[in-house]
């Protein structure tokens, strides 16, 4: 599962920088802290030269902790941005676990179309100059991509060729692709907050590139798990029913699924179809989602999982309330770049 993990508005903000400042900025670390991503440090422009540059680099990361690298590289490209997964060989085993697996979230996050490639380092040497250019040599020799750089090349080119044709396609879809909803599905998607049943699960047939019910249930929230299709992708939708402050409430949770064992084709159309299907199903059936979910096996969405969305905000602030002291480590770093 990608954890709940989200990026944090400091890291929205500090990424939103890095791309206005090409010649005060070359770089971002970043971390999860209580379950955010968030901003630590900034990587200072002293140069046009990269490898000048990315020299600093090294001083900032630690020996024995994960973090997260954006580098600007390819300064003059909208989508010359490298993200570094960098997981030191004695990093703790939650952390090797964690940041692996929330490494695509960060992308997708910031937007998938914005970066060039990713890399997985676990030294330092490999940020060095003479790293990136065994990595550049590498690259020429055209090594064959893993599954999972497949999927990111795929779901970026389709990301961003979406993108590209919003503005055309906008008295149609309003955002993202075009696809198709059978009325089955928009029917189940009407009932939903009405009672019945509370979960309606959608699958995309991949040969029409069309999104198709593929049931509905009525179940208590541990049985989630259990009811999600344990191989395929799903889009499901599922209402929560709980009290707060004594009243029935009743928010709609959109969950998608995508286990590992999925076809690269699946796993590109369906993170290239998630956003824009919660839109449409807004937009043509009323249906307001209140939170998302993500994993890559249904087993990790459990009632806990879901519970923990709806936490009182009074502790959600108390809970996301350390991760605004890193943007003072920024606002440190700028000005030691000379940044006003």
């Amino acid at each position: 599962m990608q954890s709940g993990i989200t990026a944090s508005h400091e890291l929205h903000d500090a990424f939103n920088k890095l791309v206005s400042s090409p010649t005060t900025q070359r770089g971002l670390i970043a971390s999860i802290k209580n379950e955010q991503l968030v901003p630590l440090e900034v990587l200072p422009a002293s140069s046009n030269d990269f490898f000048e540059d990315i020299s600093s680099l090294g001083p900032l990361l630690k020996d024995n902790e994960a973090a997260y690298i954006i580098l600007n590289r390819y300064q003059n490209s909208p989508s010359g941005y490298v993200a570094v997964t960098y997981v030191p060989d004695t990093a703790n085993v939650r952390q090797k676990m964690l940041f692996a697996a929330t490494r695509l979230t960060l992308v997708r996050e910031l937007g998938t179309e914005r970066f060039r490639e990713t890399l997985f380092t676990t030294t330092k040497q490999e940020l060095t100059a003479e790293g990136w250019h065994k990595h550049d040599l590498h690259g020429q020799l055209g090594a064959p991509l893993t599954d999972e750089e497949q999927t990111l090349q795929g779901v970026r080119e389709a990301e961003l060729e979406a993108s590209r044709g919003t503005t055309s396609r906008s008295s149609h879809v309003g955002s993202g692709p075009d696809f198709s909803i059978s009325e089955d599905a928009l029917n189940a998607l009407k009932k939903l907050p009405n009672g019945g049943a509370n979960l309606v699960q959608l699958e995309v047939d991949t040969t029409k590139e069309a999104v198709e019910l593929a049931g509905t249930s009525t179940i208590e929230p541990d049985d989630l798990a259990s009811t999600l299709h344990p191989h395929d992708p799903r889009f499901s939708f599922y209402r929560y029913s709980y009290e707060h402050e004594g009243e029935l409430q009743s928010p709609i949770v959109f969950i998608y699924t995508c286990p590992a064992e999925s076809k690269v084709r699946e796993r590109m159309i369906y993170a290239t179809f998630r956003n824009a299907l919660v839109h449409r199903v807004s937009r043509e059936v009323g249906l307001e989602v209140s939170k998302k979910l993500e994993a890559t096996s249904p087993f990790e969405i459990t009632a806990s999982t879901v519970r923990e969305e709806f936490k009182p905000k009074a502790e959600q602030k108390q809970a996301f309330s350390k991760p605004k002291r890193p943007g003072k480590r920024i606002a440190t770093a700028l000005q030691r770049a000379g940044t006003p």
